[in-house]
């Protein structure tokens, strides 16, 4: 028996996002249980950026030619992790001979829509509950997306699928002689629903701010909030030994689903001060990992209170091996 698993995906490989940093991380457990792990991305055919929003990439092609693409790799379980014209065409093809397959819901696609084209949430919705329709599983990333899914009329079969992280990479280390300015640091896209405004405009004391991560708001960001230092994007130990070194992580963002980058700095033993909303309320521990507050200041002045030790040992909860565990019990096969 085989068991070669296909994720159908509109993300490039090389792309740094939670969507595709969760499958690359599941890889070597599946190879470990005798799975095999194919992608099915826009790098297989034409593809273009998405007017406004140049890090999703349009593929150029069709639900045939997807379907043949399909039928050559022959998986024994397929799972749709986006929904864009890759997860269009893949979807459609697979509904019309009969394949079954599961579906994720990473990212708050009506809300970012609204965000960046206007597009009403009473429009989008709709079709992102048709598109999820025909899924064995809907695998999303916390048990409130789970109860907003079903609030917005999935079925029953949706899963909360957790998160976790890298500990070769991020983990404590030594760090400089704490001194002022207080160091406040971002991880993040650059992108207008990610509401970087509030970290940017955070009156906070004698602070140093830093923002990693790129995005087509970057350029318009730089000009406007000249005293916040933008570092780019950053991987590996890089990215690290900025979480190592800050003193609190500030996530600004009120429309994640979880927010990889908040775990990640738990990891490296820094507290997280963000909104009480989805994905914060899910990954914080209020007043152990972070603090959550509609001000943010004082979420911030609250964080640098907290034990980073503690910060990091309660950290140890999130695993990659636990969130594919539950990707692997949750496969369906196709016939």
């Amino acid at each position: 028996m085989t068991n070669r698993i296909l994720i159908v995906t509109d993300n490039l490989p090389d792309q740094i996002n939670g969507v595709v940093t969760t499958y690359k991380n599941i890889e070597s457990y599946a190879t470990r249980d005798g799975y095999d792990i194919h992608y099915l991305n826009p790098r297989r055919y034409r593809y273009v950026d998405c007017p406004k929003y140049n890090e999703v990439k349009l593929a150029l092609t069709t639900p045939t030619a997807v379907g043949k693409t399909i039928k050559e790799i022959n998986p024994d379980y397929i799972h749709i992790s986006t929904e864009g014209p890759m997860g269009l065409f893949a979807r459609r093809y697979l509904t019309i001979h009969g394949y079954r397959y599961n579906t994720a819901y990473h990212t708050k696609f009506p809300e970012g829509i609204k965000e960046i084209l206007g597009i009403p949430e009473t429009v989008t919705w709709p079709l992102i509950r048709w598109f999820h329709s025909n899924s064995n599983r809907v695998l999303t990333t916390t048990e409130t997306m789970v109860k907003e899914l079903r609030n917005h009329g999935f079925k029953d079969n949706v899963v909360s699928w957790t998160r976790g992280v890298d500990r070769n990479i991020f983990k404590p280390s030594h760090r400089k002689t704490k001194s002022l300015p207080t160091v406040l640091i971002c991880v993040s896209r650059v992108s207008a629903e990610k509401n970087l405004e509030a970290f940017f405009e955070l009156n906070y004391p004698n602070c140093k701010k830093i923002m990693v991560g790129g995005g087509p708001k970057l350029e318009e960001y730089k000009s406007k909030y000249p005293h916040v230092e933008f570092v780019g994007f950053k991987r590996g130990a890089e990215l690290a030994y900025y979480y190592q070194q800050a003193d609190a992580f500030v996530f600004p963002s009120r429309w994640d689903t979880f927010g990889l980058v908040m775990i990640e700095a738990m990891a490296c033993g820094t507290p997280v001060a963000a909104y009480p909303v989805q994905g914060p309320v899910d990954v914080i521990e209020q007043g152990i990992t972070g603090f959550m507050s509609e001000n943010l200041y004082c979420a911030v002045e609250k964080c640098l209170a907290l034990d980073r030790e503690i910060v990091y040992n309660q950290s140890l909860r999130w695993s990659w091996e636990a969130a594919w565990q539950i990707f692997r019990d949750n496969l369906i096969r196709v016939r």
